[in-house]
């Protein structure tokens, strides 16, 4: 992983043979709402695999999966207080809304990054350290640490003094009681 991008390696068939069906780099997803954040968007799926077939994340595609649906993303944290203390314009949201579509809507207004999603998370991280926080507390979590989220409220905290990033599979769930609407802040998923 480099500032400019991920490297993504697709494998396929050629005829019996496996093969290298694609190799490009992922270029990150950044909003200046949200300086220092950013989103390598890798493979995505919106039903179950009938195959191995899926597809690089198109324009317009839903940031959180449907059911069944997922999405695989390296999510990039900044240091807390490395930007600008509130993003809170009508224009700060639609840039986000048409950078990560779908997004917005299960960000909590005035919850400081809290959210819960219809999905179940599953999480690497793979470098710096983040502290993930739940209704019940904190817990820090440092490279190589895994997280499996199972639909519930939280936010991501980087109280360090580097960039956090971490590999995460989101995989649709269906779930009632999701989408607290509107909103979002500098800690968010």
């Amino acid at each position: 992983m480099t500032e400019n991008g991920v490297r993504r390696v697709v494998t396929g068939h050629s005829g019996q043979r496996s093969a290298v069906a694609g190799d490009q780099l992922v270029e990150p997803v950044v909003v200046s709402a949200l300086p220092g954040y950013s989103w390598h968007r890798i493979w995505s799926q919106d039903q179950p695999p009938a195959s191995q077939e899926g597809s690089p994340p198109g324009p317009g595609q839903t940031h959180f999966p449907p059911p069944g649906g997922l999405r695989f993303t390296i999510y990039t944290v900044p240091p807390q207080g490395t930007g600008p203390a509130a993003a809170d314009t009508a224009e700060a949201e639609r840039e986000l809304e048409r950078a990560l579509p779908g997004r917005s809507r299960y960000m909590e207004a005035g919850q400081d990054g809290m959210h819960r999603t219809p999905t179940l998370d599953l999480i690497c991280v793979l470098s710096g350290d983040i502290w993930l926080e739940l209704d019940d507390g904190e817990i820090h979590l440092r490279p190589g640490d895994c997280v499996v989220q199972n639909g519930t409220r939280h936010a991501w905290r980087n109280r360090s003094d580097a960039p956090c990033s971490m590999a995460i599979v989101l995989i649709g769930a269906s779930q009632s009681g999701h989408g607290h609407k509107h909103g979002h802040r500098n800690e968010q998923q």
